[in-house]
């Protein structure tokens, strides 16, 4: 491309917003970021349990289709717990739509077989791993993917009590024992890679960093 492109960032939280934000700027300054937030997605996601209803599909929906109207390039989505959502708004649209995992995963698979998660939503866990699976047949890959809950970690951060968060995440990490890599469910998990990394010796992998990367591949490299 020869112009910068506009990529829209969907939050259903803001506490997922800094960290992708900071990637953005530190991995592909010359792309200009564009958030999206609807707090009550991830308010009334929590309150409807494993299954995503028809009505908040739709409403994820039309914010997809709000960033087409706004000149998205590619649309980058920060909420663990929309998977089926992220998928019917790909086939709707004609510019890349990236789930936010999809690039963790495929660096986790590299590393080997025998993959844990640290996941701080409880709604997003039944999403992710079946998305993890479909990953691992589409790729051919044998790799078993193990989630632990760190119970309260969100609500902390969401508190603005960033070291709580950060602890509970690093001791669900250490509860997974030894793994070939560990990922950090969401966005938002991320802001514990540091403190899980001091308590658990192995690949600790995050989603803002990689889904950058894998966004810029597909849009600069004419990849999608």
């Amino acid at each position: 491309m020869t112009y910068d492109p506009r990529i829209f960032l969907f939050h259903a939280t803001p506490v997922a917003m800094e960290s992708v934000c900071a990637s953005m700027k530190n991995l592909w300054p010359e792309a200009q970021a564009v958030n999206i937030l609807d707090e009550s997605l991830s308010v009334d996601r929590a309150g409807e349990g494993t299954q995503l209803s028809e009505s908040l599909t739709r409403r994820f929906l039309s914010l997809g289709h709000q960033a087409i109207e706004g000149a998205a390039d590619g649309i980058l989505i920060t909420c663990s717990a929309f998977g089926p959502a992220i998928k019917r708004l790909s086939a709707e649209v004609q510019v890349p739509v990236l789930m936010p995992n999809e690039a963790m995963f495929r660096a986790a698979m590299a590393t080997g077989d025998d993959i844990g998660m640290v996941a701080t939503f409880a709604p997003a866990i039944d999403t992710m791993e079946e998305e993890f699976r479909a990953f691992a047949a589409q790729s051919g890959s044998k790799a078993r993917l193990t989630i632990v809950h760190a119970p309260s970690a969100i609500e902390s951060l969401r508190k603005g009590d960033v070291s709580n968060h950060n602890r509970r995440v690093a001791e669900a990490a250490v509860g997974l024992g030894k793994r070939d890599a560990i990922m950090l469910a969401h966005f938002s998990t991320s802001r514990a890679a540091e403190t899980v990394r001091a308590a658990v010796p192995m690949t600790i992998l995050t989603a803002p960093d990689s889904a950058v990367a894998r966004m810029k591949q597909l849009i600069e490299g004419g990849g999608y």
